[in-house]
């Protein structure tokens, strides 16, 4: 005991008492709020300002506006701490490129090694066609494509960016003489078949021409008559005769008709 108090004396240590209730008291925020606001108007205040900032996500499509344009690149803001960029080239549509334009962009990543925003406008268009797409098998709506270039068994489709497949058969309900006249066409598709996980997708014009002729023959069966004299389109030659288009009906001439 004796050497404790000389210790004490040598250091002239104050030892402070515990507050037990230390957990049970509030601090008092107040302080740090300005005389202007009390504390539920600062807390309220807070929650707006907090509300300023988007919460955004990696892999997700995310609304931006162009807030600039220089040179090859594109400048977008999309809530963020910082502006992405966009290469110039990813604008399929030049109507878009306008400073105060919003436009969807596909979000790779928060910060790179340079702490940027890594955006792309060409991934966010795929993203919604594919969407497009699915919808268009859904509903039975059309979509326009061009055709890119042929393969074994039928063509290559762009449509806005993804790549279909148009097999031979699904082009005409003729037949097809020179397929070569087809590339660099840009024709209208129903959806057919769609893979998710292969992210295949099949189409057809032959389709929207049967149902166009389906219409016409509806039509053709009320008003024709025998004795008619009508304009038609040889389909098919053979031993016995030759099969015609009537413009969506079928006929046949018998060879001893020629």
């Amino acid at each position: 005991m004796e050497e404790l108090e000389k210790t004490n004396e040598v250091t002239n240590a104050v030892v402070k008492p515990v507050n037990k209730n230390f957990d049970d008291e509030k601090i008092n925020t107040s302080k740090y709020i300005s005389t202007d606001y009390d504390e539920d108007e600062f807390q309220t205040m807070l929650k707006l300002y907090e509300k300023t900032f988007s919460v955004i996500k990696e892999n997700e499509v995310v609304k931006g506006k162009i807030v600039a344009i220089h040179g090859e690149d594109v400048l977008i803001d999309i809530g963020s701490k910082s502006d992405g960029r966009v290469s110039i080239n990813e604008f399929a549509n030049p109507e878009e490129l306008l400073v105060g334009n919003e436009i969807d962009v596909f979000l790779e990543k928060i910060e790179d090694k340079e702490g940027q925003l890594v955006l792309s406008k060409k991934k966010a268009d795929s993203i919604k066609m594919w969407d497009r797409i699915v919808d268009a098998q859904k509903y039975g709506t059309i979509v326009k494509g061009k055709c890119l270039r042929r393969i074994k068994g039928g063509f290559v489709v762009d449509l806005s960016g993804l790549t279909a497949f148009l097999p031979g058969s699904q082009i005409d309900t003729k037949p097809i003489r020179d397929y070569d006249e087809y590339v660099g066409k840009v024709l209208e598709f129903k959806v057919i078949k769609i893979n998710n996980q292969i992210e295949n997708i099949i189409v057809s014009h032959k389709v929207l021409i049967e149902e166009s002729m389906a219409g016409q023959r509806e039509e053709l069966l009320k008003t024709i008559k025998k004795g008619m004299v009508l304009k038609a389109t040889v389909k098919a030659i053979t031993d016995f005769g030759v099969f015609v288009d009537l413009g969506g009906l079928d006929g046949l001439i018998h060879i001893t008709d020629l």
